[in-house]
């Protein structure tokens, strides 16, 4: 297991992306691609990821807009003033 919080591999994987905003079956493929340890059969952590997502307030569902490509459900990206604390914290291991 990576020695990060699930907030923080979230926070990485949102971090890592072109637009600073993944689906959460985006996010889901970032970390089991990046860490085997999570396989995207195992369901227990991807109920982690979601239980972190829907109660960290550093993380924010951005609805689809006109522009986006079509494609189930929407965004989750970091809100202004809490990358760095993340980036810190990756930064530290």
């Amino acid at each position: 297991k990576p020695p990060f919080s699930y907030a923080t591999i979230i926070a990485h994987a949102i971090l890592s992306s072109e637009n600073r905003k993944l689906t959460l079956s985006e996010i889901y493929q970032w970390i089991s691609e990046q860490y085997p340890c999570y396989s995207m059969k195992d369901h227990r952590w991807q109920n982690s990821i979601r239980h972190n997502l829907s109660l960290q307030k550093a993380f924010v569902k951005l609805e689809r807009d006109a522009n986006t490509p079509s494609g189930k459900g929407c965004f989750w990206t970091i809100l202004p003033g809490y990358e760095q604390h993340f980036i810190d914290n990756l930064v530290k291991r």
